[in-house]
């Protein structure tokens, strides 16, 4: 019970502040037609993190940990993909002035990719957080916390779809989804500004 709670804890700290998966994972709940519709980036998102915890847990936060090169290319990418995000997103049209402009399950799937993947502080918080907490743990113990962390995250994901799927039902949802796009462009591109500084 100690370790689940240990990888539930530590999964839950790290994925509840606002950030940039979440932020997407929300907006397409929002603005999607249907919850089938945004169940790609939702899938997609959470498949991202269980292959990053498995791959932290073995042993790849050590490797990314000690090659800084490594680590600054993947910041630097993070960085330039944030600034991309933030643009589209501020340009983006809510499902509900024009349902033409959804996004398609395809672009979806790229960008949830994209946002889990070059996203510096998943990288960060997955591989350097999760990964070296593992490293405490052995044989059935060190699955039990793997599950939890994966578990976590996976219920995370499908509550803000659901969230933001029921965004809908109040207020004028075109100028709710409007203003929840531009304040999300604006936190984004903001986050890319840190991170570049910190690089610098």
């Amino acid at each position: 019970m100690e370790t689940i709670l240990h990888g539930v804890l530590l999964a839950f700290g790290l994925i509840l502040p606002l950030g940039v998966q979440n932020v997407f994972i929300f907006t397409q709940g929002a603005t999607q037609p249907s919850l089938m519709r945004a169940l790609p980036a939702t899938l997609t998102a959470a498949f991202c993190d269980t292959v990053l915890i498995l791959l932290s847990v073995w042993g790849l936060s050590l490797i990314i940990m000690q090659v800084e090169a490594l680590r600054t290319i993947l910041m630097v990418a993070g960085v330039l993909f944030l600034f991309y995000m933030s643009i589209t997103i501020w340009r983006s049209v809510p499902s509900s002035v024009n349902e033409g402009e959804a996004m398609p399950a395809k672009k979806q799937i790229l960008f949830a990719c994209s946002v889990s993947l070059l996203n510096p502080h998943a990288l960060l918080d997955i591989v350097g957080v999760i990964g070296t907490s593992a490293l405490k743990y052995n044989g059935f113990a060190l699955v039990l916390f793997t599950a939890s962390c994966i578990i976590v995250s996976w219920i995370w994901f499908f509550g803000l779809m659901f969230i933001g799927s029921h965004i809908r039902h109040f207020g004028n949802q075109t100028t709710i989804m409007t203003l929840f796009n531009k304040s999300s462009a604006i936190f984004i591109f903001a986050m890319a500004i840190y991170l570049g500084l910190g690089i610098l």
